[in-house]
């Protein structure tokens, strides 16, 4: 563990119960502080962060974290990142701007790769070309809006304008950045990092330059790595490869401590709604500063407190927010926020009227003040402890790497100069926490002290405003017709210029051998792959998995679906989300809700519905309730689960309306976040029953139906809920089999705990899904600035021989046509395609989009380069690569065994899992240009387009249907 001579060891923490050690470095010359985090995970993860903190909301940090990747002194070509996820392997590789950081993080599980990475990576932050033509395309610039005619009216165009217009297009994005400039009036967290597409505009390439001359520098950077990494021999690559290049920089990048209000405020603003009804469309949220978020004691006793309050719908706060006649949900603000400087609780309500403001601060008031006066039970404080204890042992790694989620929770220690150690290595202070939090009194004195003695607090509404959306277009015209107003033949002819070197320079086709790559060679030949452990057939049938989950188990009861009707499939999806959520064993919901947050992890259920693996049109499908708990837990974990399953409640029906109207709202703010996939599943749905179904089910249509039935619930009351529900409910009596997994120590008290609750199995046969396709309209106005696009066009499943070709032809579109056409040229955050053999089409789409038709035309441009291009083997080399280094990424021990089991469940053998690699590594560029021809030359397909509401007219020109959501 000796460091290289640039280096000194400052000191190492061994984290038991995370089975790693945190080692810390420092780089002598410049400050540069190092974290490793040691272990024998073969996932290897580096990041590097600066502190980042802006004092405008020009985006400033967000456009440099994405010029910075547009070429450096070393890799002097336009595109280095996205030309490296194409070269490489990784598992992992991004970019991502925080209030008060930005990070550069990859992860791979090849040497070779993860080393090349790290030379792209470390060129690109400290050694940035920062092209003025790749501010201009990143950021802001000002175009004509018809090409070369210097009379025309003029448009902004950038990147990250665009995807910044899409971003605040979100009530919720604007609620946060809303609260967050009162709660901190004065540090950087008043500003968004991100950009206020409005003040983007103002930010110059100079100031850009400033701000990357400023904060770009090793004295201000934190590194942390993950894994089994020789820490000698990374060191003496960043010592050589960066470091060495730069003295110390003396200015440190503080957040200051934020000043604090003598009195509450209360503020109110307005967001775009473009709709004729305003009702219950208010957003109230209260907010509190707390302490330092790296006082781990405090940060500690501050999620326990929020964990009390809001956890479940027994706790007294949230409770409150539920059942409250003053607003439709609790808001998706409600909880705590440690990872700026200093932390802050906020709940609140939406779904409310503007003048239900004052009410609601008095309701929480009031609920935080009875809780001061009265207490809570001391075993709801235990399950919050228990909640924080199975936070902590939890080994991730499902969504984005494991390694990466531990730096995370990390890095804001780091960053504000505290002890990232410490916030990985909880249990010390979380046995402290549970002393202390085990005396009388404790809740009552802790929420008078955090809260209702703290008069840092900010009351913060936010109401829908009709005529809003179209006074910001007015003004940003206006504001564009000013600038043109102004501008001189020279200026003129500058913005042509500009226009066409920028055109000329996405155009070219750099020398992507000066970059360095990993070959086909570098790929193992053979699928990932983890088999049951054991099988049992006895009761109730089990599928066991010995991993290593850290003292976890995980099970799912599993049925097949019966034979249901439409209706009852539609209603599916909101009973797989109340089945958890209601009461159970002659419980009310009160009772079972804080019963599981004392027992589980979590608690939750969903329904699958797939085609089979060689036809879209045969639909099978099955239900699955998933929990995990400690396995301490195990016989209580097992009974809750044999009782949700059988003896649910669902004749609350007030409960019912509660949990509709939460689905409702939680589905609605997701819909700009996944405009794409929206698009995607809308554009399919009339290829086959799959694809129809699964739109139904989880689309467009079914976000329409959960609005419909909530108003339905409003007038009428929740009656109808309880009978659609206890009509599906009364279709799955037993479950048919059960998914174990758990590390040895757990496996005997896990099987022994559910052969005790299951004695026998359900024996319904496996009914085929009956589903009749439908029409829907496939041009959804929504509450968005941009547009979102999609094409499909019907291909083959994966059991097909040229499934594994058209993948290679999607990644071929995206990486070497798409990426430049739509994101470069057309200013759109992201674009690209797949083929989705598992509904047996191939998909075009684009993502936070300023145009149309346009895009429609890059998608069908796309067919016709392909198909003229002569010669194309390096690409597809690059594709398969990102399409491998997909597949191969790593989940959680727990995940992945879960994963494999719902393939081979579902037909999606690792025979045919390892049939598709090689068709993948056997692809050629002659396949390629074949499937094109034919599968998409001159075929018609079906297109989609999520857009802005008010664009009726758009919608009839091009042939839609439109449909106001």
């Amino acid at each position: 563990m000796s460091p290289s001579p640039a280096f000194r060891h400052v000191g190492s923490t061994r984290v038991e119960s995370l089975n790693i050690e945190i080692q810390h470095y420092e780089h002598l010359a410049t400050g540069a502080v190092h974290y490793h985090l040691a272990t024998d995970h073969d996932e290897n993860v580096f990041l590097v962060a600066l502190r980042t903190m802006p004092h405008d909301s020009t985006g400033v940090a967000h456009i440099l974290e994405h010029t910075a990747l547009c070429g450096s002194e070393k890799y002097p070509v336009r595109d280095p990142f996205f030309m490296m996820t194409r070269r490489s392997l990784n598992t992992f590789m991004n970019a991502m701007t925080s209030s008060d950081w930005t990070a550069y993080p990859f992860a791979s599980q090849n040497d070779k790769d993860f080393n090349n990475l790290l030379d792209v990576y470390l060129d690109a932050v400290f050694f940035s070309r920062l092209h003025e033509l790749d501010f201009a395309q990143e950021g802001h610039r000002v175009e004509f809006s018809e090409p070369g005619n210097p009379e025309s009216p003029l448009e902004y165009k950038g990147v990250v304008f665009n995807e910044m217009k899409g971003a605040m297009s979100s009530a919720v994005s604007q609620l946060w950045q809303g609260i967050s400039s009162y709660l901190f009036p004065t540090t950087t967290y008043h500003y968004n990092s991100g950009g206020e597409p409005a003040a983007i505009t103002d930010l110059t390439y100079e100031q850009l330059l400033d701000f990357y001359r400023s904060h770009y520098h090793p004295s201000n950077a934190i590194f942390m790595t993950f894994g089994n990494l020789d820490v000698t021999e990374l060191h003496q690559k960043l010592e050589a490869q960066a470091l060495s290049r730069f003295e110390r920089q003396h200015k440190q990048w503080r957040v200051p401590a934020e000043k604090r209000y003598p009195a509450p405020v209360a503020v109110e603003q307005r967001y775009a709604l473009d709709s004729d009804d305003m009702n219950a469309a208010t957003h109230h949220v209260v907010g509190w500063l707390l302490g330092n978020s790296t006082d781990l004691a405090d940060q500690l006793e501050a999620h326990l407190v929020s964990q009390v309050l809001l956890d479940n719908s027994a706790s007294p706060l949230r409770r409150a927010l539920e059942e409250t006649e003053l607003g439709g949900a609790p808001s998706p603000l409600c909880g705590l926020e440690d990872s700026n400087r200093e932390m802050s609780f906020m709940c609140g309500i939406e779904g409310s009227e503007p003048e239900h403001a004052e009410a609601v601060e008095q309701l929480i008031l009031a609920t935080l003040q009875q809780v001061a006066d009265e207490g809570v039970p001391q075993d709801m404080i235990d399950a919050a402890l228990h909640q924080l204890e199975l936070h902590q042992r939890e080994i991730g790694g499902d969504h984005y790497p494991y390694g990466l989620q531990l730096m995370f929770n990390a890095l804001p220690a780091a960053t504000h100069y505290g002890d990232p150690a410490a916030l990985l290595n909880l249990d010390p202070a979380l046995e402290q926490l549970r002393a202390k939090a085990s005396q009388p009194g404790f809740m009552q004195e802790a929420v008078q002290r955090l809260l209702l003695n703290n008069r840092h607090r900010v009351r913060f509404t936010l109401r829908p405003d009709a005529e809003l959306s179209e006074e910001s277009k007015r003004l940003e015209q206006e504001q564009l017709e000013a600038i043109r107003s102004c501008l001189t033949d020279a200026d003129k002819q500058a913005i042509l210029e500009r226009t066409q070197a920028l055109e000329a320079r996405q155009a070219q086709e750099d020398d992507a051998g000066i970059l360095p790559q990993v070959t086909l060679a570098d790929v193992r030949p053979q699928v990932s792959y983890i088999a049951p452990a054991a099988q049992h057939h006895q009761g109730l049938p089990a599928t066991e998995y010995v991993v290593g989950t850290n003292g976890l188990l995980y099970q799912q009861l599993l049925a097949d679906l019966p034979a249901l009707n439409r209706e009852q499939l539609t209603w599916l999806p909101f009973f797989t989300q109340a089945w958890t959520e209601v009461g159970a064993g002659g419980n009310d919901y009160l009772f079972q809700q804080q019963k599981q947050t004392a027992t589980v992890g979590s608690l939750t259920s969903y329904a699958s519905i797939k085609g089979a693996v060689d036809n879209c049109n045969a639909l099978q499908g099955y239900l699955v309730m998933t929990g995990k708990a400690l396995t301490a837990k195990a016989d209580d974990f097992s009974t809750l689960m044999q009782e949700t399953w059988s003896s649910a409640d669902f004749s609350e029906s007030d409960r019912l309306v509660d949990l509709l109207t939460q689905a409702r709202s939680r589905r609605e703010q997701g819909i700009t976040g996944n405009g794409h996939g929206l698009a995607m599943s809308l554009a399919a749905a009339p290829l086959n029953a799959a694809a129809d179904i699964a739109d139904e089910l989880g689309g467009m249509p079914q976000i329409k139906r959960l609005k419909e039935r909530v108003l339905l619930a409003q007038q009428q009351g929740g009656a109808f809920l309880t009978t659609a529900l206890q009509d599906l409910a009364a279709q799955f009596s037993l479950p048919q089999e059960v998914l174990l997994v758990h590390d040895e120590q757990g496996a005997h008290a896990h099987r022994q705990s559910v052969q005790q609750c299951w004695p026998a199995a359900g024996v319904a046969p496996a009914q085929p899904v009956s589903w009749q396709s439908g029409q829907n309209p496939n041009w959804w106005m929504v509450d968005s600035q941009v547009n979102f696009c999609a094409w499909a066009l019907p291909t083959v499943t994966m059991e097909h021989a040229d499934a594994p070709v058209l993948a290679v032809l999607a990644g071929v579109l995206r990486n070497a046509f798409l990426h430049t056409a739509i994101r470069e040229k057309g200013g759109a955050y992201g674009a690209g395609a797949t083929q989705d053999s598992a509904l047996g089409c191939f998909k075009f789409y684009s993502y936070r989009d300023p145009r149309v038709e346009g895009t429609f035309a890059d998608f069908a441009a796309s067919i016709d380069w392909v198909l003229q291009r002569p010669a194309g083997e390096d690409l597809v080399e690059q594709s398969v690569l990102g399409l491998i280094g997909s597949m191969d990424r790593p989940g959680s021990p727990a995940g992945e065994a879960k994963q494999f089991f719902h393939l081979d469940r579902s037909g999606r053998s690792r025979l045919l899992r390892q049939q598709f690699r090689e068709g993948l590594l056997r692809t050629r560029w002659a396949d390629v240009q074949r499937v094109a021809a034919q599968y998409l030359r001159e075929q018609t397909g079906q297109r989609a387009v999520l857009a802005p509401r008010g664009s009726e007219a758009l919608a009839e020109k091009l042939g839609f249907v439109a449909n106001d959501y």
